[in-house]
């Protein structure tokens, strides 16, 4: 596939004249790198972004993406809406630490552990409220658009689903809530509120959170890799529509104008017209929040990069994804956006790829060499087969003299890097190291992939109960089908087009979700007076079914 781009390098100020040409040739390989991802996953179109400091070094456009097409961020909107309400926080109009029930315009569902008051909108905005991840209204399976306010309304009949600050659970209407709160307590509808105080300061003229904002035409369209059902998948263009869950994952942006956000980072709050936030409320935000393992701050995610902090966020909606990531330390900033859904492990190479040039151009500093390991094939036939963890099933095979696989509908890449060690590469998995565990007589009986523990299937394992074969089929949106399947002898469910979670039955129609994104929620088959299921509840979701 030949992948045409366009580019505008702005400015070059953190080169001399000498290196000019040497920089040159490190963005040819960022450039490489591009494309590959595009051919390797099926990616139409791309636009990135770079900044050092207050300036904007590189911007490009690859195949059906120009520099300035417009994308949706996803979840990188959960940074303007911790901002907006920080903003609230420095007028003295919010407290991040006040029981947010006694906040106004606040809603929340009922708490079988604590009273309600214990959760608080700092909880909200670092994943520690025990809140779920979706509402029941609005949420990722629902196309009906529904406002902000009703998608935090449908709330009031859930159940808080683990007690707050007991665990980082990952929740879209969570910070959804709290940008209800910054409509009410503002007097202004949360997108105006947005616009007004954040978008227009920051020079964001391309960025809008409602899709009747963005002029017709202007968001680029995208694509979609859709459950069949039938164990396979199809490729289809996204349908375009608002999320309920409006905070959260809904703003329409460019590169560039990602670019600017970041730049006000670097600026310690300040934008183009002046401030946008006080530094020291940023620094709060970047900082880890009550989780120990200091995953999230207020909104933003931490991470690593080589030996330097990040801060930013990764996005995925409806056949778009992101990455932005800014090192603090350096200055350096990079935004990726491609118009393919659920890639983000291609978006994090793509970034990672960008901090390798630009740490280099800058600082001299190289990224570290990654010598593959000579495997052989006799070492590679001893982790063929079929795999299964709490999570997910695999299954392994040697194509070319190489390990590949399907990872619980996602196929993957396994390189080598030691005996025994590789690195899982796929649309979702960016670098996970897998280790294959031996028994004393060498025997492999194991593997361990990031967080999760795999073991052998039977050679041939039992089947579902029959009354469990009633349950099997699609439920909710064609385009985002809910797929309930067997494999191996359990229930697995395929969610969001993405990745299969293993269902553990608790009684005869309820099934708990293991860790994961629905970690300690529930899928409930609903019957009619005959036995015959017409719907799930899917972590507080009703989807109906579509098909036996």
């Amino acid at each position: 596939m030949k992948i045409p781009f366009q580019s505008t390098v702005f400015h070059l100020g953190l080169l001399s004249v000498c290196t000019v040409m040497s920089a040159n040739l490190h963005f040819q390989k960022l450039d490489a790198v591009v494309r590959s991802e595009m051919q390797d996953y099926g990616i139409g179109g791309i636009a990135l972004a770079l900044t050092d400091g207050q300036q904007l070094v590189y911007a490009a456009g690859y195949g059906e993406a120009h520099r300035d097409s417009v994308f949706r961020a996803g979840s990188v909107s959960k940074l303007f809406n911790a901002i907006a309400v920080m903003q609230l926080v420095e007028m003295g109009k919010l407290d991040l630490d006040v029981a947010f029930a006694r906040l106004p315009g606040a809603v929340l569902p009922a708490n079988p552990f604590l009273e309600t008051s214990d959760i608080t909108l700092r909880q909200l905005l670092s994943h520690r409220s025990g809140l779920q991840r979706e509402a029941p209204v609005g949420g990722y399976f629902d196309d009906s658009q529904p406002t902000l306010a009703a998608t935090c309304a449908s709330v009031r009949g859930c159940a808080v689903v683990t007690p707050p600050n007991a665990k980082t659970r990952y929740s879209n209407i969570g910070p959804s809530l709290a940008g209800q709160v910054v409509a009410t307590v503002s007097g202004e509808l949360f997108e105006k509120f947005q616009q007004q105080h954040i978008l227009a300061p920051l020079g964001m003229t391309h960025s809008a959170w409602l899709l009747r904002d963005v002029p017709e035409g202007k968001v680029l369209t995208s694509h979609l890799r859709v459950a069949d059902g039938k164990g396979g998948f199809t490729h289809e263009t996204t349908p375009l529509f608002d999320l309920g869950t409006l905070p959260a994952g809904n703003l329409y942006t460019t590169a560039p104008d990602l670019a600017q956000f970041i730049m006000m980072l670097d600026a310690g709050g300040k934008g183009p017209d002046g401030p946008v936030l006080k530094a020291e409320s940023l620094q709060q935000m970047t900082e880890p929040q009550l989780d120990p393992k200091g995953g999230f701050g207020l909104g933003f995610a931490l991470g690593k990069f080589r030996t330097h902090a990040t801060i930013g966020h990764n996005g995925s909606v409806y056949g778009h994804s992101t990455a932005l990531l800014y090192l603090p330390d350096s200055g350096l900033g990079v935004v990726v956006l491609g118009n393919e859904d659920i890639v983000s492990a291609c978006m994090s190479r793509i970034a990672n790829t960008a901090l390798d040039v630009l740490l280099e151009v800058k600082t001299g500093e190289k990224p570290p060499s990654l010598a593959e390991y000579a495997v052989q094939e006799r070492e590679l036939a001893e982790c063929l087969g079929n795999w299964e963890s709490r999570s997910f099933w695999a299954e392994l095979k040697m194509q070319e003299s190489r390990l590949v696989g399907n990872f619980a509908s996602q196929p993957c890449t396994l390189t080598p890097t030691a005996k025994d060690a590789f690195l899982l590469n796929s649309r979702i998995h960016d670098q996970v190291p897998v280790t294959f565990l031996r028994k004393d007589a060498g025997r492999i009986i194991s593997f361990t992939a990031g967080t999760q523990k795999f073991t052998r299937v039977a050679d041939q394992p039992t089947k579902i109960p029959d009354e469990w074969r009633r349950f099997l089929g699609s439920y909710g949106p064609r385009y985002i089908p809910l797929v309930v399947h067997e494999k191996f002898g359990r229930l697995y469910v395929t969610t969001e087009n993405m990745v299969d979670y293993h269902l553990a039955p608790l009684n005869r129609n309820v099934f708990s979700l293991p860790p994961g994104m629905y970690d300690d929620e529930h899928a409930v088959f609903l019957t009619d007076k005959d036995g015959l299921v017409h719907s799930v509840n899917f972590a507080n979701m009703i989807l109906p079914r579509l098909h036996p």
